[in-house]
Order: C-alpha cells, then structure tokens, then sequence
C-alpha cells in the first residue's frame, strides 16, 4: 500500500482506473486466502491513520482525508526470488481462487465508504503514481482464525 497524490492503471492504452489524492494497494493473495481476509484486508486498510491532520501528524484515514483506493490485483507479491534467477510463484493463487478475493475486497472498501478505483485483472497493466512521503507500508492479513470481529 501507498499513499500517494494521484494515480492512474492505463490498460491497452486506455485508462481503467484513476485517482487523485488516496491509496494505491496492490493486492496479492496466496492460495490460504479467504473471504475473511479480503474483508479483514479492505477494513484495515480503510482504517489505517497515514494523512495528516492540521498538525501534520498521521491521523486521519483514507475516508478523513477525502481520498480514494485504486486497487491493483498484483499476483507477482507472492514471487519467489530467493533462489536461482527466475521467481518462482508457488505461493500465489491460481486466477480463479485470487479473482474473487479481489472483487469481495474492492466490495468491501466500498462498504466501508471509501470511493474505490481498479485496475484490471489477468491484464498487463501500466501503473502510474506519484508517492506522496513516501509512505509505503506492507500488510499481511492475521492467520486463519486471528481475524478481528
């Protein structure tokens, strides 16, 4: 996830999803992601204090801020690349598990009042941003069973 001033996918030349100020996440999913995750992904992610308020702290959310999210499926997250010269992507779901996943956390953002832009799924896509800090941060939903209520 990062914070940025604006950002765009542009996908066979045309735009599929665009933002100004927000968050731009990149989504992976393994093949031990669940609905819970994607749910659990979309409120934490709504939640996080990472814009400033008038003192210049981080204290206000993605929806406090009057940003948007310009969500990117990126199933290369899970990429292997510790061994040899080539990432293997083991861990990455297979398509039709990590699509879904995908839309119920898009869903799940817009339950959440956050105004929610997309890139496009299965597509070569070119992402344009301009990070804002940089504030750039890593979440892993908890494990199976760990979710908050």
């Amino acid at each position: 996830m990062q914070r940025v001033l604006r950002a765009r996918v542009t996908v066979e030349g045309r735009a599929s999803g665009e933002i100004g100020a927000g968050l731009v996440v990149l989504l992976g999913a393994t093949h031990e992601d669940r609905e819970a995750d994607a749910d659990w992904t979309a409120r934490k992610v709504a939640g996080l204090r990472v814009f400033a308020d008038e003192k210049g702290l981080m204290n206000r959310d993605v929806r406090e801020a009057g940003g948007a999210i310009l969500a990117v499926p990126q199933f290369t997250l899970y990429g292997d690349a510790r061994r040899g010269r080539r990432p293997d992507f083991v861990r990455a779901a297979r398509p039709e598990h990590a699509e879904p996943l995908f839309e119920r956390f898009c869903a799940a953002l817009a339950s959440e009042r956050v105004a929610v832009a997309r890139g496009v799924f299965r597509a070569h896509m070119e992402v344009e941003l301009v990070n804002d800090g940089p504030v750039s941060l890593m979440i892993e939903s908890p494990p199976a069973g760990a979710h908050e209520p």
